[in-house]
């Protein structure tokens, strides 16, 4: 396939995921209410167990995919992703949907470790840069869109239709993928699928400094994106009372984070990953200072258009940082690009779903623990990746990236 395709192809895989999350933000409130559920946090749960259950099965994906490429798994992931979605439309508790939903990130995890490791074998340095910003750059459209989709799909019938409607795009997804994805790993980086070659390969990993550090870094900051997700629908109606202007919000953050990716697609090549991400890193930290100071500076809530505007940024610096850390992390290890996919996965999604459910479970009614911390994960990335650099930052170690 030609290259666009294979980046549409990839952002819509790689969008599987987001697609789970964000179109049933807006139905949070019916699925409580339908299925029991008193506390508001609570709630979070539909989100927070979708996101470990996408996590924890990114550790078996790489080296399955490793050892028998990465179409077979890819397909089995989505099948599971699939049935799991048709599923919760008969689940009788909030207990069963959690577990469904646990299943469903079991599944999409195939999408985001295959995807990026498909990429991987395929590019390298800058290039590997360039083509995940236009990934995540067409990946972006799904937050912009989604709420107002489920919001869209919730007019014509309860919050099962949503699963439904879930379900049928991933079918579509899997289909074209089935048809007009080749098979991209190389014989040569064939894997044995045994304890020992798997075990070693996770060493390769665990003890490759830049790549551990630049996944920390991506897991803190990743934290603070699932920590809004967890808690968006309180932020956006029950303090701001958008009710059904909240899709609209929403994407107009997802829009920034769209807008920079483009950007990044563009500069990167010119200056490099190191520089672009340093930098925005940097950035990042002076508006979430900036942000928390005027958080804390009086009782109230802050007017709704300085929010937004503190918010999309925040999340614009975002942009060049997500794609770009991840990048950075993959480029020492394009010979176990699948097991690397999976360790660096499973670290970033979990510990970001984890801590995300920190910040969420904290929502006392008040912006403040999401400000708060989006300003102590920033800091803390940074220390990481000072580590990851030997206190460095902005310093080329070759011109591919």
């Amino acid at each position: 396939m030609g290259k666009r395709e294979f980046i549409a192809l990839a952002a819509f895989l790689m969008a599987v995921n987001s697609l789970a999350i964000d179109i049933m933000l807006p139905a949070l409130q019916q699925i409580g209410a339908s299925l029991g559920v008193e506390s508001e946090n609570h709630r979070q749960f539909v989100v927070s167990t979708y996101l470990l259950g996408f996590g924890c099965a990114q550790l078996f994906y790489g080296p399955l995919s490793d050892r028998f490429g990465r179409r077979t798994p890819l397909l089995i992931g989505l099948v599971i992703y699939i049935l799991s979605a048709i599923s919760i439309v008969f689940v009788p508790s909030f207990a069963g949907l959690l577990a469904l939903r646990f299943v469903q990130g079991v599944g999409s995890a195939a999408t985001r470790v295959i995807t990026v490791s498909i990429v991987r074998d395929i590019y390298g340095g800058r290039q590997m840069a360039e083509v995940m910003s236009l990934i995540m750059m067409v990946f972006m459209i799904v937050p912009v869109i989604a709420p107002g989709a489920g919001q869209v799909v919730m007019f014509f019938g309860n919050w099962h239709l949503i699963f439904l409607f879930i379900a049928a795009m991933a079918t579509g997804i899997a289909v074209w993928a089935y048809i007009r994805l080749p098979e991209t790993l190389h014989p040569q980086n064939v894997r044995p699928f045994t304890a020992r070659s798997i075990f070693g390969a996770f060493k390769l990993v665990l003890t490759n400094r830049v790549a551990l550090c630049y996944t920390i870094a991506s897991t803190f900051i990743f934290g603070a994106l699932f920590g809004f997700i967890n808690s968006a629908q309180q932020v956006y109606v029950g303090i701001y009372d958008l009710g059904v202007y909240f899709p609209f919000a929403f994407a107009g953050v997802a829009i920034f984070m769209s807008l920079s990716s483009f950007f990044n697609s563009r500069f990167v090549g010119k200056l490099g990953m190191r520089r672009l991400s340093h930098g925005s890193l940097i950035g990042f930290i002076a508006i979430n200072t900036i942000w928390l100071i005027v958080q804390m500076a009086s009782s109230e809530p802050m007017p709704f258009a300085l929010f937004i505007s503190f918010f999309g940024l925040a999340m614009f610096q975002f942009g060049w940082i997500g794609s770009n850390f991840n990048s950075l992390a993959m480029e020492p290890l394009g010979h176990v690009a699948g097991t690397a996919s999976s360790v660096l996965g499973f670290m970033s999604t979990v510990g970001g779903a984890l801590i995300g459910a920190g910040i969420g479970q904290a929502f006392d009614g008040t912006a403040l623990p999401m400000v708060a911390g989006y300003f102590i994960v920033s800091i803390v990335g940074l220390i990481f990746v000072l580590i990851a650099e030997k206190g460095r930052l902005f310093q080329q170690q070759n011109p591919a990236v």
